[in-house]
Protein backbone atom coordinates (compact mmCIF):
# COMPACT_ATOMS: atom_id res chain seq x y z
CA UNK A 1 0.00 0.00 0.00
CA UNK A 2 1.24 3.48 -0.60
CA UNK A 3 1.68 6.43 0.96
CA UNK A 4 -2.00 7.87 -0.07
CA UNK A 5 -3.75 4.63 0.70
CA UNK A 6 -1.93 4.96 4.22
CA UNK A 7 -2.99 9.02 4.47
CA UNK A 8 -6.96 7.71 3.86
CA UNK A 9 -6.59 5.36 6.38
CA UNK A 10 -4.57 7.47 8.65
CA UNK A 11 -7.77 10.10 8.40
CA UNK A 12 -10.56 7.00 8.67
CA UNK A 13 -8.90 6.09 12.17
CA UNK A 14 -8.52 9.22 13.53
CA UNK A 15 -12.31 9.53 13.10
CA UNK A 16 -12.65 7.10 15.21
CA UNK A 17 -13.59 7.49 19.60
CA UNK A 18 -12.01 4.33 20.26
CA UNK A 19 -8.77 4.77 18.43
CA UNK A 20 -5.76 4.23 21.36
CA UNK A 21 -3.53 7.03 21.59
CA UNK A 22 -0.67 4.89 21.28
CA UNK A 23 -1.72 3.66 17.76
CA UNK A 24 -1.34 7.08 16.14
CA UNK A 25 2.40 8.04 16.16
CA UNK A 26 3.07 4.34 14.92
CA UNK A 27 0.86 5.00 12.08
CA UNK A 28 2.51 8.53 10.86
CA UNK A 29 6.07 6.56 11.30
CA UNK A 30 4.56 4.31 8.94
CA UNK A 31 3.72 6.63 6.73
CA UNK A 32 6.90 8.97 6.56
CA UNK A 33 8.96 5.76 6.33
CA UNK A 34 9.97 3.85 9.60
CA UNK A 35 13.96 3.57 10.52
CA UNK A 36 15.68 0.36 11.01
CA UNK A 37 16.45 2.00 14.47
CA UNK A 38 13.04 2.27 15.46
CA UNK A 39 11.22 -0.47 17.62
CA UNK A 40 8.61 -2.24 15.38
CA UNK A 41 4.80 -0.87 15.58
CA UNK A 42 1.56 -2.93 15.64
CA UNK A 43 0.28 -4.53 12.27
CA UNK A 44 -2.51 -2.93 10.41
CA UNK A 45 -4.52 -5.65 11.03
CA UNK A 46 -3.80 -5.91 15.14
CA UNK A 47 -4.04 -2.69 15.12
CA UNK A 48 -7.96 -2.92 13.88
CA UNK A 49 -8.81 -6.25 16.00
CA UNK A 50 -6.98 -5.05 19.34
CA UNK A 51 -10.07 -3.56 21.66
CA UNK A 52 -9.40 -0.21 22.95
CA UNK A 53 -7.55 -0.04 26.08
CA UNK A 54 -9.58 1.49 29.21
CA UNK A 55 -8.70 5.25 29.66
CA UNK A 56 -7.12 5.78 33.01
CA UNK A 57 -9.10 7.69 35.40
CA UNK A 58 -7.68 11.07 35.96
CA UNK A 59 -5.31 11.46 39.14
CA UNK A 60 -6.66 13.00 41.62
CA UNK A 61 -4.48 16.20 43.24
CA UNK A 62 -3.68 15.50 46.94
CA UNK A 63 -2.92 18.31 49.28
CA UNK A 64 -0.55 17.67 52.19
CA UNK A 65 -2.66 17.58 54.63
CA UNK A 66 -4.79 15.16 53.09
CA UNK A 67 -1.98 12.65 53.29
CA UNK A 68 -2.16 11.90 57.10
CA UNK A 69 -3.95 8.78 56.31
CA UNK A 70 -2.24 7.00 54.23
CA UNK A 71 -0.88 3.54 54.89
CA UNK A 72 2.56 3.43 53.83
CA UNK A 73 5.44 3.34 56.30
CA UNK A 74 9.12 3.61 56.23
CA UNK A 75 11.42 1.34 58.21
CA UNK A 76 14.74 2.19 59.20
CA UNK A 77 17.25 -0.62 60.27
CA UNK A 78 19.02 1.20 63.27
CA UNK A 79 21.38 -1.89 63.79
CA UNK A 80 23.36 -0.76 60.81
CA UNK A 81 24.70 2.53 62.63
CA UNK A 82 27.02 0.93 65.32
CA UNK A 83 26.89 2.41 68.53
CA UNK A 84 25.00 6.23 68.72
CA UNK A 85 26.05 8.28 71.36
CA UNK A 86 23.38 9.13 74.08
CA UNK A 87 21.62 12.78 73.65
CA UNK A 88 22.37 15.02 76.53
CA UNK A 89 20.39 17.66 77.63
CA UNK A 90 21.98 21.01 78.01
CA UNK A 91 21.95 23.17 81.06
CA UNK A 92 20.09 26.45 80.28
CA UNK A 93 22.83 29.57 82.11
CA UNK A 94 20.16 29.73 84.96
CA UNK A 95 20.41 26.40 85.71
CA UNK A 96 24.14 26.51 85.59
CA UNK A 97 23.93 29.59 88.18
CA UNK A 98 21.32 27.96 90.84
CA UNK A 99 23.62 24.32 90.61
CA UNK A 100 26.80 26.40 91.30
CA UNK A 101 25.41 28.27 94.26
CA UNK A 102 24.15 25.29 95.81
CA UNK A 103 27.71 23.41 95.45
CA UNK A 104 30.13 25.71 95.50
CA UNK A 105 32.37 25.44 98.54
CA UNK A 106 35.84 26.28 100.26
CA UNK A 107 36.05 25.22 104.10
CA UNK A 108 39.14 27.19 105.72
CA UNK A 109 40.15 25.80 108.88
CA UNK A 110 41.09 28.38 112.04
CA UNK A 111 44.48 27.58 111.93
CA UNK A 112 44.63 28.16 108.32
CA UNK A 113 42.74 32.08 108.21
CA UNK A 114 45.28 32.92 111.39
CA UNK A 115 48.59 31.55 109.83
CA UNK A 116 47.84 30.82 106.27
CA UNK A 117 44.95 32.64 105.01
CA UNK A 118 44.30 33.42 101.22
CA UNK A 119 45.96 36.13 99.30
CA UNK A 120 43.78 38.82 98.31
CA UNK A 121 44.50 37.98 94.63
CA UNK A 122 43.12 34.08 95.48
CA UNK A 123 39.82 35.41 97.11
CA UNK A 124 39.33 37.88 94.40
CA UNK A 125 39.42 35.39 91.61
CA UNK A 126 37.38 32.87 94.19
CA UNK A 127 34.60 35.78 94.24
CA UNK A 128 34.92 36.72 90.68
CA UNK A 129 33.58 33.04 89.76
CA UNK A 130 30.05 33.56 91.93
CA UNK A 131 27.38 34.37 89.78
CA UNK A 132 25.24 37.06 90.94
CA UNK A 133 22.02 35.22 90.73
CA UNK A 134 20.82 39.04 89.03
CA UNK A 135 16.92 39.14 89.00
CA UNK A 136 15.49 41.41 86.00
CA UNK A 137 11.95 43.15 86.37
CA UNK A 138 10.20 40.52 84.03
CA UNK A 139 11.18 37.90 86.88
CA UNK A 140 8.64 39.93 88.87
CA UNK A 141 4.97 39.88 87.42
CA UNK A 142 4.51 41.97 90.07
CA UNK A 143 2.26 45.45 88.70
CA UNK A 144 4.20 48.56 90.22
CA UNK A 145 7.24 47.58 91.96
CA UNK A 146 9.16 49.21 90.96
CA UNK A 147 8.17 52.95 92.61
CA UNK A 148 8.91 50.44 95.78
CA UNK A 149 12.41 49.92 94.68
CA UNK A 150 14.57 51.96 95.76
CA UNK A 151 17.36 50.73 93.08
CA UNK A 152 16.00 49.82 90.06
CA UNK A 153 18.32 46.99 89.29
CA UNK A 154 18.55 45.40 93.08
CA UNK A 155 15.18 43.37 93.03
CA UNK A 156 13.93 40.53 95.50
CA UNK A 157 14.63 37.07 94.58
CA UNK A 158 10.45 35.92 93.88
CA UNK A 159 11.24 32.77 95.28
CA UNK A 160 12.35 34.18 99.06
CA UNK A 161 10.32 36.98 99.04
CA UNK A 162 8.46 38.48 101.78
CA UNK A 163 4.64 39.05 100.69
CA UNK A 164 3.03 41.14 103.06
CA UNK A 165 -0.40 39.76 104.00
CA UNK A 166 -1.96 43.47 103.97
CA UNK A 167 -4.59 42.90 106.89
CA UNK A 168 -5.83 45.67 107.13
CA UNK A 169 -6.18 46.63 103.47
CA UNK A 170 -5.62 45.14 99.97
CA UNK A 171 -5.31 48.30 97.70
CA UNK A 172 -1.28 48.40 97.68
CA UNK A 173 -0.62 44.88 97.07
CA UNK A 174 1.81 42.59 99.29
CA UNK A 175 5.41 43.82 97.76
CA UNK A 176 8.23 44.76 99.52
CA UNK A 177 11.73 44.57 98.40
CA UNK A 178 13.28 41.96 101.35
CA UNK A 179 14.08 38.46 101.15
CA UNK A 180 13.74 35.86 103.90
CA UNK A 181 17.92 35.33 104.33
CA UNK A 182 18.56 31.20 105.59
CA UNK A 183 21.19 31.21 109.05
CA UNK A 184 23.68 28.87 109.85
CA UNK A 185 23.14 25.21 108.71
CA UNK A 186 20.48 26.50 106.75
CA UNK A 187 17.94 27.25 109.25
CA UNK A 188 14.86 29.09 107.55
CA UNK A 189 14.08 32.76 107.67
CA UNK A 190 16.63 33.54 110.41
CA UNK A 191 17.32 36.83 108.95
CA UNK A 192 15.05 39.61 106.68
CA UNK A 193 17.01 41.39 104.60
CA UNK A 194 16.04 44.65 102.58
CA UNK A 195 16.43 48.08 101.39
CA UNK A 196 16.36 51.21 103.32
CA UNK A 197 12.99 52.29 103.85
CA UNK A 198 11.41 55.10 101.29
CA UNK A 199 9.25 57.68 102.21
CA UNK A 200 6.35 55.78 100.22
CA UNK A 201 7.19 52.17 102.17
CA UNK A 202 7.73 53.77 105.80
CA UNK A 203 4.00 51.80 106.19
CA UNK A 204 5.33 48.86 104.88
CA UNK A 205 8.29 48.41 106.55
CA UNK A 206 6.55 48.57 110.03
CA UNK A 207 3.97 46.05 108.16
CA UNK A 208 6.34 43.66 107.83
CA UNK A 209 7.90 44.15 111.20
CA UNK A 210 4.38 43.52 112.77
CA UNK A 211 3.57 40.86 110.59
CA UNK A 212 6.93 38.71 110.94
CA UNK A 213 6.64 39.41 114.72
CA UNK A 214 10.14 40.71 114.36
CA UNK A 215 11.88 41.96 117.66
CA UNK A 216 15.37 43.32 116.59
CA UNK A 217 16.08 45.63 113.55
CA UNK A 218 19.97 45.91 112.63
CA UNK A 219 20.23 49.68 110.51
CA UNK A 220 23.95 49.24 108.79
CA UNK A 221 23.97 52.70 106.75
CA UNK A 222 23.61 56.30 107.62
CA UNK A 223 20.67 58.98 106.43
CA UNK A 224 22.93 59.90 103.95
CA UNK A 225 26.53 59.40 102.45
CA UNK A 226 26.79 62.08 99.95
CA UNK A 227 22.97 60.89 98.95
CA UNK A 228 20.26 59.85 100.92
CA UNK A 229 20.69 56.12 101.57
CA UNK A 230 17.54 55.72 103.89
CA UNK A 231 14.83 58.15 105.33
CA UNK A 232 14.01 58.26 109.24
CA UNK A 233 11.47 55.93 109.59
CA UNK A 234 11.57 55.51 113.38
CA UNK A 235 9.84 58.47 115.54
CA UNK A 236 12.05 61.20 117.71
CA UNK A 237 8.91 60.49 120.52
CA UNK A 238 6.06 58.90 119.06
CA UNK A 239 4.63 58.73 115.41
CA UNK A 240 1.95 56.55 113.21
CA UNK A 241 2.88 54.91 110.05
CA UNK A 242 -0.08 53.56 108.55
CA UNK A 243 -1.99 51.41 111.31
CA UNK A 244 1.42 50.90 113.38
CA UNK A 245 1.78 53.85 116.01
CA UNK A 246 5.29 53.29 117.38
CA UNK A 247 6.90 55.17 120.32
CA UNK A 248 10.61 55.49 121.49
CA UNK A 249 10.82 54.01 124.94
CA UNK A 250 14.45 54.51 125.56
CA UNK A 251 17.81 55.15 123.93
CA UNK A 252 21.35 54.64 124.78
CA UNK A 253 24.11 55.44 122.94
CA UNK A 254 27.64 53.46 122.14
CA UNK A 255 31.08 54.80 120.13
CA UNK A 256 29.74 52.70 117.22
CA UNK A 257 26.38 52.16 117.20
CA UNK A 258 22.56 53.77 118.89
CA UNK A 259 20.01 51.18 120.56
CA UNK A 260 16.48 52.61 120.83
CA UNK A 261 14.26 50.35 122.38
CA UNK A 262 10.70 51.16 120.60
CA UNK A 263 7.17 50.00 121.16
CA UNK A 264 4.68 49.53 118.24
CA UNK A 265 1.38 48.66 118.65
CA UNK A 266 -1.84 47.46 116.24
CA UNK A 267 -5.36 48.16 117.45
CA UNK A 268 -5.01 46.56 121.03
CA UNK A 269 -1.97 44.79 121.16
CA UNK A 270 1.59 46.32 121.56
CA UNK A 271 5.19 44.29 121.11
CA UNK A 272 8.50 45.54 121.95
CA UNK A 273 11.40 46.19 119.31
CA UNK A 274 15.05 46.67 119.62
CA UNK A 275 16.39 48.85 116.84
CA UNK A 276 20.46 48.79 116.71
CA UNK A 277 21.45 51.92 114.07
CA UNK A 278 25.49 51.21 113.46
CA UNK A 279 26.71 54.33 111.54
CA UNK A 280 30.65 53.31 111.29
CA UNK A 281 30.09 51.38 108.30
CA UNK A 282 31.15 53.45 105.15
CA UNK A 283 29.19 52.37 102.20
CA UNK A 284 31.55 50.19 99.79
CA UNK A 285 33.89 49.44 102.34
CA UNK A 286 34.95 47.35 105.15
CA UNK A 287 35.17 48.72 109.05
CA UNK A 288 38.84 49.86 109.97
CA UNK A 289 39.24 47.26 111.87
CA UNK A 290 37.12 44.17 113.05
CA UNK A 291 36.27 44.97 117.19
CA UNK A 292 33.20 47.69 116.32
CA UNK A 293 31.60 44.69 114.10
CA UNK A 294 32.37 42.27 117.24
CA UNK A 295 30.60 44.22 119.25
CA UNK A 296 28.09 45.04 117.42
CA UNK A 297 27.38 41.16 117.02
CA UNK A 298 27.83 40.45 120.36
CA UNK A 299 24.51 43.22 121.17
CA UNK A 300 22.47 40.98 118.56
CA UNK A 301 23.54 38.34 120.26
CA UNK A 302 22.21 38.60 123.48
CA UNK A 303 19.19 40.66 121.67
CA UNK A 304 18.36 37.47 120.26
CA UNK A 305 18.91 35.39 123.01
CA UNK A 306 16.27 37.30 124.88
CA UNK A 307 14.20 37.80 122.60
CA UNK A 308 14.17 34.20 120.57
CA UNK A 309 11.22 35.18 118.46
CA UNK A 310 10.95 36.29 114.75
CA UNK A 311 13.53 37.27 111.94
CA UNK A 312 16.08 40.08 112.19
CA UNK A 313 15.88 42.36 110.19
CA UNK A 314 19.16 43.41 108.63
CA UNK A 315 19.28 46.40 106.30
CA UNK A 316 21.74 48.75 104.71
CA UNK A 317 20.40 51.10 101.71
CA UNK A 318 20.29 48.14 99.51
CA UNK A 319 19.89 45.57 101.23
CA UNK A 320 22.79 43.67 99.59
CA UNK A 321 26.24 44.77 100.62
CA UNK A 322 26.95 45.98 104.12
CA UNK A 323 23.59 43.72 104.99
CA UNK A 324 25.28 40.82 103.05
CA UNK A 325 28.43 40.94 104.60
CA UNK A 326 26.86 41.54 108.23
CA UNK A 327 25.08 38.27 108.13
CA UNK A 328 27.79 36.24 106.16
CA UNK A 329 30.14 37.21 109.03
CA UNK A 330 27.68 36.11 111.86
CA UNK A 331 27.06 32.73 110.15
CA UNK A 332 31.03 32.15 109.78
CA UNK A 333 31.37 32.82 113.89
CA UNK A 334 28.70 30.30 114.25
CA UNK A 335 30.40 27.87 111.83
CA UNK A 336 33.86 28.40 113.63
CA UNK A 337 32.42 27.55 116.85
CA UNK A 338 30.78 24.74 116.00
CA UNK A 339 32.93 23.17 112.92
CA UNK A 340 36.83 24.56 113.94
CA UNK A 341 35.98 25.32 110.12
CA UNK A 342 34.55 28.64 108.39
CA UNK A 343 33.10 28.58 104.50
CA UNK A 344 33.75 31.82 103.16
CA UNK A 345 32.46 31.01 99.40
CA UNK A 346 29.62 28.60 100.59
CA UNK A 347 27.84 31.41 103.24
CA UNK A 348 28.25 33.89 100.23
CA UNK A 349 26.43 31.27 97.39
CA UNK A 350 23.62 30.70 99.71
CA UNK A 351 22.76 34.14 100.63
CA UNK A 352 23.23 34.84 96.74
CA UNK A 353 20.44 32.08 96.36
CA UNK A 354 18.06 34.23 99.04
CA UNK A 355 18.84 37.42 97.91
CA UNK A 356 20.81 38.91 94.62
CA UNK A 357 23.93 40.19 94.55
CA UNK A 358 24.26 40.13 98.45
CA UNK A 359 27.98 40.10 99.02
CA UNK A 360 30.87 41.40 101.56
CA UNK A 361 31.14 45.29 99.73
CA UNK A 362 34.54 44.76 98.49
CA UNK A 363 35.52 41.53 96.87
CA UNK A 364 39.00 41.48 98.82
CA UNK A 365 37.11 41.99 102.22
CA UNK A 366 36.36 38.13 102.51
CA UNK A 367 39.90 38.33 103.70
CA UNK A 368 38.18 40.55 107.03
CA UNK A 369 35.55 38.36 107.00
CA UNK A 370 37.50 35.47 108.11
CA UNK A 371 39.48 37.62 110.59
CA UNK A 372 36.69 38.44 112.15
CA UNK A 373 35.23 35.36 112.57
CA UNK A 374 38.39 34.02 113.97
CA UNK A 375 38.18 36.89 116.53
CA UNK A 376 34.49 36.63 117.40
CA UNK A 377 35.38 32.73 117.82
CA UNK A 378 38.24 33.79 119.94
CA UNK A 379 36.15 35.61 122.06
CA UNK A 380 33.45 34.07 122.69
CA UNK A 381 35.61 30.94 123.78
Amino acid sequence: MGCEGHSHLQASWLSEASLSPAIYPSMVQACEGRSRAQPPTLSLGAAMTQPPPTKAPAKKHVRLQERRGSSVALMLDVRSLGAVEPICSVNTPREVTIHFLRTAGHPLTRWGLQHQPPSPKQLEEEFLKIPSNFVSPEDLDIPGHASKDRYKTILPNPQSRVCLGRAHSQEDGDYINANYIRGYDGQEKVYIATQGPMPNTVADFWEMVWQEEVCLIVMLTQLREGKEKCVHYWPTDEETYGPFQIRIQSMKEHPEYTVRQLTIQHQEERRSVKHVLFSAWPDHQTPESAGPLLRLMAEVESSETAANSGPIVVHCSAGIGRTGCFIATRIGCQQLKARGEVDILGIVCQLRLDRSRSQPPLRAGTVDLGKWAVCSETASS
